[in-house]
């Protein structure tokens, strides 16, 4: 289908020197009467909306006001903008920088380049530090290792039974039990070995609020220096047999 248009350029006085307006009338079809406008530029380039014209131009030509139909300055349009500008205008209401509300920094509707410039200083909380934090452990966690033995290759290694003074102390605890809680806890804490101090019908009236997870589950252990003396015994007895073996040898 054949469309008759009629073209009408002129030179556009609102636009820098050597801008062209140009006018498309459709004469036929759907679209009769229909006016199209476009631009050209001093180098002949053509523009078919506002947008393209402000991206072009950029901050060389202030087009808010512009009216890309009529080609003109339009001063309803320029009215808005003043008062769009007086309507959000914060300037002077506070006097401290951080409470200041933020403001949409865009000159208009359109995609325009804009300058920002930074005022406030951006503060980084650095006062809380960490340091390295330890897992919290949980109640009774040992009570997983019942039913495992140690085994050899010659098979499961022998039970070993808990002295007279160390007393079992939790609910449902069994000396297998208590044995690996004492044996892990030698071995992984860093802090001494006293067992629980709380009191023992506390304890076993509610265990969770009083059981410490750093200890073992054992009562208490107070040594004496009959104990101490025993113990020094042992290993006074101990090294007299290996020097005697070495010597045989």
């Amino acid at each position: 289908m054949n469309i008759s248009i009629e073209k009408k350029r002129s030179d556009c006085s609102a636009l820098p020197k050597g801008w062209q307006r140009e006018e498309v009338l459709r004469k036929t079809g759907l679209s009769a009467g229909k006016v199209d406008v476009y631009y050209y530029s001093p180098t002949g380039k053509k523009f078919r909306s506002k947008a393209e014209l402000v991206r072009y131009l950029g901050d060389s030509t202030d087009l808010s006001c512009f009216d890309f139909q009529q080609g003109q300055i339009n001063t309803m349009l320029l009215c808005k903008a003043k008062k769009a500008r007086a309507q959000f205008d914060y300037r002077g209401v506070r006097s401290d920088a951080s409470l200041v509300p933020p403001i949409r920094q865009t000159a208009s509707i359109f995609k325009q380049p804009v300058t920002v410039y930074k005022t406030q200083e951006s503060k980084v909380k650095t006062d809380l530090k960490h340091g390295t934090q330890e897992k919290p452990k949980q109640l009774f966690w040992e009570k997983r290792l019942e039913g495992l033995t140690a085994c050899d290759a010659n098979g499961v290694i022998g039970t070993t039974s808990l002295p007279k003074y160390i007393k079992p102390l939790g609910p449902y605890n069994t000396d297998a039990t208590i044995i690996q809680s004492l044996a892990t806890a030698l071995h992984v804490s860093s802090q001494p070995i006293a067992g629980q101090n709380g009191p023992k019908q506390s304890i076993l009236e509610n265990p969770g609020v009083f059981l410490n997870p750093e200890q073992p589950l054992i009562a208490a252990v107070t040594i004496t220096k009959d104990d101490v003396r025993r113990q020094e015994e042992r290993v006074r007895r101990a090294r007299q047999r290996l020097q005697e073996a070495l010597a045989v040898a």
